[in-house]
């Protein structure tokens, strides 16, 4: 296989991650991109040791933990520098992201992130806290699979959120989000009455802003950057992990917009 088509095989898992560090698919593709881009330039850049895939995110990490770049070339200014706080994902979410949500060993990790097994260890350790300290919210499912409706369930409740409902269609999710408005969605994609939770989604997005991570048994479709994509997706079957992880990751964010939203007005 050539070295094309060994990026081209794992670049849209790629995508995800980037997407999952920086909370949306426009920076998270711009973040790809310039990991292609210096690939191209200098292809000895890629150090396949741990595999083709271990190597391309471990090359991602390198540029995503570039000043210059995640301070768009002015890393001085307490702009730029609050930015870049507010903008990165703390390395210990990284660790904890590469094992939950794309199955990668502790050692894989550590060769990514460039340090050691017990490290990493202790930044997922980390992480655990992190995501204990996370604040509670409602939570709206969407799922028709009643069997992974439960888990799911019964998985958001064993991290302190409340549920608010199980939607099973397009409608009953409108309705359910209407008696109280969702401060997280775990929705599926293709519903079995043949209705979308991407379109239920995107219209409660209309009237109000909430973070929503998408699960799919079929992500390849919705990860290929011809369209708008969702920032947070996660295959079927998943781990429980995963979706601590990912929810997580999606509160976080929403939580930091809201404070600079809320430090803009003060000031």
């Amino acid at each position: 296989m050539s070295r094309s088509q060994l990026v081209a095989e794992h670049l849209p898992l790629l995508r995800r991650y980037a997407r999952a560090l920086t909370g949306n698919q426009a920076s998270g593709d711009a973040y790809v991109a310039a990991m292609l881009e210096a690939l191209l330039q200098d292809q000895t850049l890629l150090d396949e040791s741990k595999g083709a895939r271990a190597g391309l995110f471990r090359l991602f990490t390198q540029i995503w933990n570039s000043v210059s770049l995640n301070d768009d070339g002015d890393p001085v200014t307490p702009a730029a520098s609050e930015r870049r706080l507010s903008n990165i994902t703390p390395l210990a979410r990284q660790a904890f992201l590469l094992l939950s949500l794309e199955g990668f060993s502790e050692e894989e990790v550590a060769f990514i992130l460039d340090t050691g097994v017990g490290e990493v260890r202790a930044l997922t350790d980390a992480a655990g806290r992190e995501l204990a300290a996370e604040i509670a919210t409602d939570v709206l499912i969407i799922e028709d699979e009643t069997f992974i409706a439960m888990d799911l369930e019964s998985l958001v409740r064993n991290l302190g959120h409340n549920v608010i409902g199980v939607a099973r269609t397009h409608t009953d999710a409108i309705a359910l989000a209407k008696t109280k408005q969702p401060g997280l969605i775990l929705a599926d994609i293709q519903l079995a009455d043949g209705s979308s939770g991407l379109d239920a989604v995107n219209e409660l997005l209309k009237t109000f802003e909430v973070p929503v991570v998408f699960i799919t048994a079929y992500p390849e479709r919705f990860l290929t950057g011809e369209r708008p994509e969702p920032a947070f997706l996660i295959s079927k079957p998943f781990q429980p992990a995963m979706v601590s992880a990912v929810a997580s990751q999606a509160l976080f964010f929403q939580r930091n917009s809201r404070n600079r939203n809320q430090r803009a007005v003060a000031s």
